[in-house]
């Protein structure tokens, strides 16, 4: 058996799961969006934290493409997340910008972004080395990633609203 047949039905979960949260967190940040731009740091925020509901969506749609091989899937994430992990990255830098001193816990605002792009980026790797645990870590970095992204999400919202 081919070991992506047996994430089938996670994968169909969660790309259901994270296309409608993507969908949400865009409509609830749309009705606030002159005020988001205004905070270039949760602009930047918020767009890692879509990002990272993006990576498990295409992570997960990529997962469904009948007899994909494991290699090709571990390397097409790998650049997913790497492109996560800029985002992630522009955030950061916005987050450590941010002189105001409100703005605390910056080192946990910026590292709880990359820990999703991180599972995935393992994950890729371990699978062009051959190990299918890999297919485990995308897993792992799915429910991070909508953990993480409705966490950030919250909280941009919330911030925006003082």
């Amino acid at each position: 058996m081919d070991p992506l047949e047996a994430w089938t039905d996670f994968n169909v979960a969660m790309a259901g799961a994270t296309a409608a949260l993507a969908g949400l967190v865009i409509v609830a940040a749309s009705v606030n969006i002159a005020d988001i731009v205004k905070a270039v740091s949760l602009t930047a925020r918020l767009a890692a934290g879509i990002s990272s509901l993006v990576l498990a969506l295409s992570v997960s749609a990529l997962g469904l493409i009948p007899e994909f091989s494991t290699i090709l899937y571990g390397a097409c994430v790998l650049v997913l997340a790497v492109v996560s992990g800029v985002f992630q990255s522009v955030a950061t830098r916005r987050i450590y910008e941010n002189v105001d001193p409100a703005n605390r816990w910056r080192l946990a605002k910026a590292a709880i972004g990359f820990v999703a792009p991180g599972l995935y980026a393992a994950g890729g790797i371990a699978l062009l080395i051959g190990e299918p645990v890999g297919l485990l870590l995308f897993a792992f970095g799915a429910v991070v990633a909508i953990m993480t992204a409705l966490l950030v999400s919250w909280v941009v919202l919330v911030e925006v609203l003082r």
